[in-house]
This record gives C-alpha cells, sequence and structure tokens, in this order.
C-alpha cells in the first residue's frame, strides 16, 4: 500500500501547491460537466499560497507520497481568536480514494481540539464526496448560498434596480477597520481583524473594501471585500445589517468590477438580495454550504462568505 506523511508546506512547495490546487479542482469540475475553474498557467493559483502563508504562516498539511516524493493533497486552515476555518482541500487525481483527504481534515480537527476551538467552512454542496467527508466527521449544515456570477458590462450595470442607499456607499480605509470588526462580532459573532487589516492595507494591490455608512451617521451598516487575480475574482468577505445595505454593496463593488466576471455568495434566504442580483442579470452558477463542528452561534444580518480566507 502507498503511504503518505503528513507534514507543514515550505516556502519551496509552492509551486507544486499551486499546480495541485489548478489541476484536481479543474478534474473534479470537468468530470462533472462543468467547466474548467482555473485558467491560463497555473501559477495563478500561487495566489491561495501568498495569501494563506502571509495572513497564517506555516498553516497548511501536506499529505507527501512516500515512495515518489509527490505532493498527493493539502489543505489549509486559518486559526482565530474565535475559531478556526477549514481553507481548500485538494487531493491529486491520481491519489484518489487513499484516505488523503480524510487523513488532512482528522490532522486539522485535531489542531481545533487542542486549540478548544470550533472549525467552520464553506464546501460546495454539489460535491457530495466532500459533503459527506465532512458531514461524517461532526461537520452540521448551518447556511446555504447561491453563487452568483455576472459578466460586469465595461459601462457598468445598465439594468436592474438600483438600491436605496447607494450615496452611502465609499470605499473604506483602514480608519474604518476598528467599525469592520465591531459590525462582523456583532452580526457574524466572529472575530478576525487581521484579515480586514490586510485586505485595507492591500499591499498586493488585488483588494478592494467598500462601506455603507449608517443612516443615523453613528458608524456603519455593512461592509464588503472583493479580490481580483487570475486565481480568484470574488466578491467577499461581507456583513450587512439588511438586505437593502447589501444590494448597495454588492451593486457598487460590481461596478468596481467594469469587464470582468466577478462570482459572489447569497444567502439563499436573502430573497430581496437575490432578485436584484437577477435584475443586474446575474447567474446562478453553484451552491454553497456553511458548516461547523463545535459551537455555533446563530448569525444576524446577511453574511456572505468567501474563500480566501475562508470563513462560514
Amino acid at each position: 500500500m502507498t503511504s503518505y506523511l503528513l507534514r507543514a508546506m515550505r516556502s519551496d512547495d509552492w509551486d507544486e501547491v499551486a499546480a495541485l490546487i489548478f489541476h484536481s479542482t479543474n478534474a473534479w469540475y470537468q468530470a462533472n460537466g462543468k467547466p474548467p475553474i482555473f485558467q491560463g498557467e497555473t501559477s495563478a493559483a500561487r495566489l491561495f499560497c501568498e495569501v494563506y502563508e502571509a495572513l497564517d504562516p506555516g498553516c497548511c498539511v501536506l499529505a507527501v507520497c512516500e515512495a515518489s516524493g509527490q505532493i498527493a493533497g493539502s489543505c489549509f486552515y486559518h486559526p482565530r481568536s474565535t475559531h478556526m476555518s477549514l481553507g481548500i482541500m485538494n487531493v491529486h487525481p491520481q491519489h484518489f480514494g487513499k484516505g488523503i483527504a480524510r487523513n488532512l481534515l482528522a490532522f486539522i480537527i485535531d489542531q481545533s481540539e487542542m486549540q478548544q476551538k470550533p472549525l467552520r467552512l464553506v464546501s460546495s454542496a454539489m460535491n457530495l464526496d466532500s459533503f459527506s467527508l465532512y458531514n461524517r466527521a461532526g461537520f452540521v449544515p448551518r447556511a446555504m448560498f447561491q453563487d452568483m456570477i455576472l459578466q460586469v458590462p465595461e459601462e457598468g450595470i445598465q439594468q436592474g434596480t438600483k438600491p436605496a442607499g447607494l450615496d452611502r456607499v465609499r470605499p473604506a480605509t483602514l480608519a474604518d477597520l476598528e467599525a469592520i470588526v465591531a459590525l462582523e462580532a456583532e452580526l457574524h459573532k466572529i472575530a478576525r481583524p487581521d484579515d480586514h487589516r490586510f485586505f485595507l492595507e492591500n499591499k498586493q494591490g488585488i483588494w478592494q473594501v467598500a462601506v455603507i455608512d449608517a443612516a443615523d451617521g453613528n458608524g456603519i451598516d455593512g461592509f464588503l471585500a472583493s479580490v481580483c487575480h487570475p486565481g480568484s475574482n470574488m466578491l467577499g468577505p461581507g456583513v450587512m445589517r439588511t438586505e437593502e445595505d447589501a444590494a448597495a454593496l454588492v451593486y457598487f463593488e460590481l461596478n468596481r468590477q467594469r469587464g470582468r466576471m466577478p462570482v459572489w455568495l447569497v444567502p439563499v434566504e436573502a430573497s430581496l438580495l437575490v432578485q436584484y442580483c437577477y435584475g443586474w442579470g446575474a447567474k446562478n452558477c453553484e451552491l454553497h454550504v456553511s458548516q461547523v463542528r463545535g459551537q455555533w452561534t446563530p448569525t444576524e444580518g446577511v453574511i456572505m462568505p468567501t474563500f480566501m480566507p475562508e470563513t462560514s
């Protein structure tokens, strides 16, 4: 039987891990009759290594084939003060069915239990093997999201309804960090100030953050980040008090993505927000489910998760 060694990712592994993420993700989608997620060169997927190592150094576990030295699997994880998030997990197609994903997951569950923190993730609801892996390990589905996608016209959104509150939306600055962290703690019940500082500082030149000021002038009623890179073009994470606040922020960010085709995750129960998105020309491309292993507190408002960094 082939044996695998679990070890932490090193910087000299990045190219191989990027290729693993690129090819294994595309292989699953193509095997299920869908177009590949990643286009172009495999180096685009280095973004995951770059961002995650900047935020959480040493928090990627690899499964390495002892016979060949090939990286057969990888999984990132993100310790935070309130929880731990399980990030993108990939297994090389040549090593499917060898229990690699189960072993990687067990390693990260051990980390969360040692730190006495709940473990959270967002996974595809269309990949039943993945869903079953997490469900068997004790993860409980807590929220469902529909992935929406839109080719934003070069001239900006020209159809549908403009949401109320656009006059209160503006680009965020570092001065908004405290308010963003406080709002997420209030509505999403989690804390990750370093993530938001990372977005706002934007040292990589690929992040944008917008906020919607409160109508009474006291603080903010929502925020929405986005990333624009060949390896990921998404809106999120975002937290908003109301669906109208969410619609204003999504509309604003989409118009900053002119000529591009971003993806964003909308809670399925946010029917007003969903209808706004349809009106602008958005379509559904997938479903994702938020799952938590351990303590979970019901959220308030509108929560829009993303995959970089993951937090359900």
